[in-house]
């Protein structure tokens, strides 16, 4: 069903995250211009509103079931450019895929990026994501200029991290409800080709794994583990390190030399339909994880590679997320100090072998410092697992939750679908101060989220419900 609400038509549809769990039927619009924008956040028949991009967190932070979800990404115009210092400036719906396909041919990439490119430039930073060089040069909102920002009282500002810093460091990682960011500055860095230098490094076990991480990570921008989550024994936590460098011109072999930013995406391929209940099950991934790391040590040493597939290999298979049928998953990505890193992976992967759940895809990296107030990254190790939503799965993360709470860690609030209010409060002790700003900006709690509204992140009370 379609409304027109002042002048712009809201239709009633379905949403979700990444993970297609929760869904909620809400009301969207999505507006061609930043003026229509201005137009709804001005509104009073909207009773909240939430900007969203394209979608990619996981879990409920990216709509707005009880007021007007904003879809941005025709909002993509890109307004400035300086090849001098490679400062980049457009409007906040400019996804990271339209960035590489008009910068990489000149020599530019992002300064950072997570494992696809369907993100939006606003969506990146209103989670502060993170790549495969956060140890190095940290997360998204240290590479960003100044911010122009609409805030609920209609009024635009501009911030930065000198300029107004507590409303810079309240929206990097913000979630999206300090207010709608209309226009961002982010500074590209230069490169000469589009291929990687990649190591590829296996690890029988956790230890030898972790150990290699912390070898390298001082010696390369990028690095990435994929871990085992199934081997169990002498084989707990088994792994393949993936380290990665930008090739240089002198790097290529004569045939790539005269054209080196020329990109080779590789193979597409699409998951068609929802896949049947139980494909993704202990013996299913366990057959695959045995493959695969059997495989990468039959190529462990250097290679060249193109850089599409070394960043993005999932966004080769379209709608990848219907691998895990029509129930949806979760992905938990915890973060725990380097103190207390190995017993607590040791303790996490030894519940899922005792409850009998498998990850398909497990991911372990090192962490530099964070940024913004509700920023997910510090100075630690992050391991990320998906679990296909099935019964008894939430009762199981809530004992995870608190393992990563003894250990001093937190979880990603743009892969969160289920954290509790305390939980939420007790891993993020910056909260507080976030919310001080929040009240500034946003005192009646215009700009909510399905999320926000769940953890209650109006309040620093624990809600009743």
């Amino acid at each position: 069903m379609t409304k027109v609400q002042d002048g712009l038509p809201a239709e009633t549809r379905e949403l979700a995250g990444w993970g297609r769990y929760p869904t909620a039927s809400g009301l969207a619009t999505r507006p061609e211009r930043i003026s229509a924008v201005r137009e709804v956040v001005a509104s009073e028949r909207w009773t909240s509103v939430l900007a969203r991009g394209l979608g990619r967190s996981y879990g409920d932070p990216a709509f707005n079931p009880e007021g007007c979800t904003l879809l941005t990404e025709r909002l993509d115009r890109l307004i400035s450019f300086d090849p001098a210092s490679g400062w980049l400036r457009a409007e906040g719906g400019l996804s990271f895929r339209a960035i590489l396909d008009l910068f990489l041919p000149r020599g530019w990439f992002l300064p950072v990026t997570p494992g696809t490119r369907h993100v939006t430039l606003a969506g990146a930073l209103a989670c502060d994501v993170h790549g495969k060089n956060h140890h190095r040069d940290g997360s998204v909102g240290r590479h960003l200029g100044r911010l122009r920002m609409l805030l609920a009282s209609g009024e635009e500002v501009e911030c930065s991290a000198q300029e107004r810093p507590e409303l810079f460091h309240a929206t990097v990682g913000g979630m999206g409800l300090t207010g709608v960011v209309l226009e961002a500055e982010l500074r590209l860095r230069p490169i000469q080709t589009a291929m990687i230098r990649q190591q590829v490094r296996p690890a029988g076990d956790l230890d030898s794994l972790m150990a290699l991480l912390e070898e390298h990570d001082t010696r390369v921008p990028y690095s990435v583990a994929w871990l085992d989550t199934v081997a169990q024994g002498r084989n707990l936590g088994r792994g393949v390190l993936l380290l990665g460098d930008h090739a240089e011109i002198a790097d290529l072999p004569s045939s790539q030399a005269g054209n080196p930013l020329r990109r080779r995406p590789g193979l597409r391929a699409t998951v068609p339909f929802d896949a049947p209940g139980g494909l993704l099950n202990p013996t299913t991934i366990r057959a695959f994880n045995a493959t695969y790391f059997n495989l990468q040590k039959r190529k462990a040493g250097e290679s060249l590679m193109p850089l599409d597939p070394y960043f993005y290999p999932l966004d080769i298979v379209d709608d990848w997320n219907r691998m895990y049928g029509r129930s949806g998953f979760v992905q938990y990505q915890f973060v725990v100090p380097t103190a207390t890193a190995r017993a607590t992976l040791v303790g996490v992967l030894e519940d899922c072998a005792r409850q009998g759940l498998a990850s398909f895809l497990s991911v372990l990296k090192r962490f530099g410092p964070g940024a913004g107030n509700l920023s997910f990254p510090f100075e630690g190790y992050t391991l990320t697992l998906d679990f296909p939503v099935a019964p008894g799965l939430f009762e199981f993360l809530d004992e995870l939750d608190r393992r990563v709470l003894d250990a001093g860690g937190r979880l990603y609030l743009a892969k969160d679908a289920r954290m509790s209010p305390a939980s939420f409060r007790a891993m993020y002790p910056e909260f507080p101060r976030w919310l001080e700003v929040k009240r500034q900006v946003d005192p009646h709690d215009r700009f909510r989220s399905a999320q926000s509204i769940r953890l209650g992140m109006h309040s620093l009370e624990v809600p009743s419900r």
